[in-house]
């Protein structure tokens, strides 16, 4: 099992772990600050660094409660310790993307009520799909003004643990499918833009919506009968 460290601290970059296992390009360890590609969030980048190497990190990925890394270059040995630094550009744009994702999903239920079907992310742009018959008129234009103020709130984001059995029971979880989580997952990660969403989450966010950035509502596509697709992207200030 490794444990996620950013998990509790999405500005961790740099972190000291042990390989547990070795198969062929692809690195187990104890522990790692490296986001795993899942949720529609894509992995972090950057290097593991050792006393007698160092290689780059391409890939993560989980496999059940363990977190493989993809290295190019030399691969350290079995209970060898290393250093991960991950990359903070990458990692400062993906949190930034996630959080935006959060505005859009809190303002279209708040405003439209109308829960997320799906969506997937890119560094500072991505697509969500919602349950939408038909878009009112001039929906992208106010939703790209309702967000953008609920960045200008700088409200904040806060992270908390949930023991599953209480987290299946708050009302405010159940659009985000608790009971799809993994069996193997015993303690939710909830994150709260206080005041406008709260939701079962394993992604890396920034600590407030005013460092998001401005939000651009690029286009509004049909994905079949009652659903719609939202793409955005962000700017910086």
């Amino acid at each position: 099992m490794t444990e996620r460290l950013y998990l509790r601290d999405a500005d961790l970059r740099s972190f000291e772990a042990t390989v547990v296992s070795v198969d062929d390009d692809r690195v187990e360890l104890d522990r790692t600050a490296f986001y795993a590609t899942s949720g529609g969030q894509p992995h972090d980048i950057g290097h593991l660094v050792w006393a007698t190497g160092a290689a780059a990190v391409l890939d993560v990925r989980s496999d059940g409660d363990r977190v493989l890394h993809t290295l190019a270059g030399p691969i350290p040995e079995v209970d060898t310790t290393v250093t991960g630094e991950v990359d903070d550009g990458r990692r400062r744009h993906m949190m930034r993307t996630h959080t935006a994702m959060h505005i859009l999903c809190g303002v279209i239920w708040r405003d439209w009520l109308r829960v997320v079907t799906g969506g997937n992310m890119d560094a500072l742009s991505g697509r969500m799909d919602f349950e939408f018959v038909e878009l009112p008129e001039g929906f992208a234009e106010r939703l790209e003004e309702l967000c953008n103020a609920e960045i200008d709130a700088d409200r904040p984001v806060e992270v908390s643990f949930l023991d599953r059995g209480e987290a299946v029971l708050d009302r405010d979880l159940i659009r985000t499918k608790v009971n799809l989580i993994p069996d193997y997952v015993t303690e939710i990660r909830v994150v709260d833009i206080v005041g406008l969403d709260k939701q079962a989450d394993g992604g890396t966010h920034v600590s407030s919506t005013g460092q998001v950035g401005r939000l651009e509502v690029v286009k509004t596509e049909s994905k079949g009968k009652g659903f719609k697709r939202v793409r955005f992207v962000l700017h910086d200030e």
